[in-house]
């Protein structure tokens, strides 16, 4: 009888006490629910992969899209109307116009405490500078990309940081920096004689930052014909600028070739390579080599060129430690351009996370008359894809900075410049004559070379691919630089074959520098 009115007074208590608890289960479980992760996006992005694949479809109407780049740039955010400007927060959000080949508008969400709405487009958010529009022209419109700004090199001053248009480029930012090269979400098929596939970003979802948060959170949901990809990425301005990258791949078909963790730059000339002779400019790039860190520990530099002819490095790498496209030399004399101040343009360094197993980094070379185009691109591609319905899993950290030894390990040299020319020598007469080689100088710097005891014996390791036969080598000090230089003419067999030489400085058995990786393109013999 007892246990009996403990029984009944405990479940009076408890049919008393339910609807509380599941009232604060309800909030709880909502509460996880509304917080938004990557774990949102990737049940999307696996979802698309099952699926056929849907062309966007444009919406432009004529006006818009057969709009000319010096007009569609002319189409600018309302600075006084920028997303977050009343929110206390030091970051903005501009939104880039439909327009040109982006015919297509994207979505872009905002997350609020856990919810998430859409900003939907409007056109009194942009000023469209002098030019002549219907106002019924932008009514079904929508938004191409977006910029994030925030005050990195003076305090109240906003500046853009970030850009993020077109298929899934975008481009960061640090301090004193000016754009340059780009990254992409993905690369399909480059380099290939096939069509390369450009997947897209389709809809966006950016955390709205809080007034005391100095990063920025956003993901992204990817498409293309053959594959899917769901991303989260962390911003964090500085005097480098550092993105954090988590990315989740799914394959929706067979894919011959797939580009992890993209660069793409330009290179037009310098001084390895011979200038316009109508250009006062000494060089013309954003990029000027690609350094690759093995698995292994060896630091790889390959300066880059504008071929003649499609052309294709690969490098076989296990576990990377990390890579990217540098721009080496930040005298202005070495560009002299006022304007477009190429001494200014970052460089990107990819830093994977965990380990990534066997591949190749690739470097693809693509012949280019002008700087309008983005010739050069640089992506980690696996041995290994993972079968339908898993995702290829990649995460990795990008530094976008000017400070390109900071990168490097100190107790290595690393190259400072590469040039290149037609081979000659001294007669008896004092004269110079060219003899019909190639002659290469490469200078190496660093504090290791710097803080050499007097008398210490140096010496570089050279090797050159079969196409070619060094006839002379120096290696001797440059004070200049308080490094050393490395002087070589080379024989080249046949010129319309490439060359391939590598070369490292040594004392003894210890090794002083990175290896210089350099490639002669068919058609290289003489400097031309």
């Amino acid at each position: 009888m007892v246990l009996a009115v403990i029984a009944a007074s405990f479940r009076n208590k408890m049919q008393m006490a339910l609807p509380t608890l599941l009232a604060a289960g309800a909030l709880l479980a909502g509460g996880q629910a509304s917080a938004f992760s990557l774990d949102d996006v990737v049940p999307r992005a696996k979802t698309l992969a099952d699926k056929p694949y849907a062309a966007p479809v444009s919406n432009l109407p004529p006006v818009f899209s057969q709009m000319q780049f010096a007009d569609y740039i002319k189409i600018q955010p309302q600075r006084d109307n920028l997303e977050w400007k009343d929110q206390g927060t030091p970051f903005r959000l501009g939104f880039y116009h439909q327009g040109m080949q982006f015919g297509s508008p994207v979505r872009i969400n905002e997350i609020v405490g856990g919810a998430v709405h859409e900003i939907r487009y409007d056109p009194a958010r942009f000023d469209f500078g002098d030019l002549k529009l219907d106002k019924s022209a932008t009514g079904k419109l929508g938004y191409a990309g977006f910029r994030v700004l925030y005050p990195i090199n003076r305090a109240g001053k906003l500046d853009e940081i970030m850009s993020v248009l077109g298929a899934s480029y975008f481009r960061v930012i640090g301090k004193n920096q000016v754009y340059g090269l780009s990254s992409r979400g993905l690369a399909i098929d480059t380099g290939l004689p096939v069509a390369e596939e450009f997947p897209a970003f389709r809809e966006f979802w950016i955390e709205r930052p809080d007034p005391q948060d100095k990063h920025l959170v956003f993901y992204a949901l990817l498409d293309s014909q053959r594959a899917t990809g769901a991303y989260r990425f962390d911003l964090y301005p500085g005097e480098d600028a550092v993105l954090k990258v988590q990315a989740r791949i799914f394959l929706r078909g067979p894919v011959a070739k797939l580009g992890v963790a993209p660069l793409t730059s330009m290179f037009l000339f310098g001084p390895n390579q011979q200038r316009d002779q109508y250009n006062f400019r000494p060089a013309l790039h954003d990029s000027n080599g690609l350094a690759i860190h093995t698995g292994s520990g060896e630091w790889l530099w390959r300066p880059l060129n504008n071929p003649r002819n499609l052309a294709i490095s690969t490098f076989q790498v296990t576990s990377p430690k990390g890579f990217g496209l540098l721009q080496r030399g930040r005298e202005f004399s070495s560009y002299e351009d006022l304007k477009d101040r190429y001494d200014l343009r970052p460089s990107a360094w990819i830093e994977p996370q965990g380990d990534w197993g066997k591949g190749k980094v690739e470097l693809v070379e693509i012949p280019t008359p002008d700087e309008t185009n983005d010739n050069i691109v640089a992506f980690w591609t696996p041995d290994q894809l993972p079968p339908k319905g898993q995702p290829l899993k990649a995460d990795y950290t990008m530094h976008w900075t000017l400070d390109e030894r900071a990168l490097m390990d100190k107790d290595l040299a690393s190259v400072k410049q590469t040039l290149r020319s037609a081979g000659e020598i001294t007669q008896a007469n004092l004269i110079r004559h060219l003899d019909g080689s190639t002659g290469i100088v490469v200078d190496f710097e660093g504090p290791v070379l710097a803080s050499l005891p007097p008398g210490t014996q140096i010496g570089a390791q050279v090797s050159v691919s079969g196409n070619a036969e060094i006839i002379d080598r120096v290696v001797e000090p440059n004070p200049v630089i308080k490094g050393w230089r490395l002087s070589l003419r080379i024989k080249v067999k046949d010129p319309k074959q490439v060359v391939e030489m590598r070369a490292a400085l040594v004392s003894g058995d210890k090794t002083l520098s990175e290896t210089w990786s350099y490639q002669m393109p068919p058609y290289s013999v003489g400097g031309k």
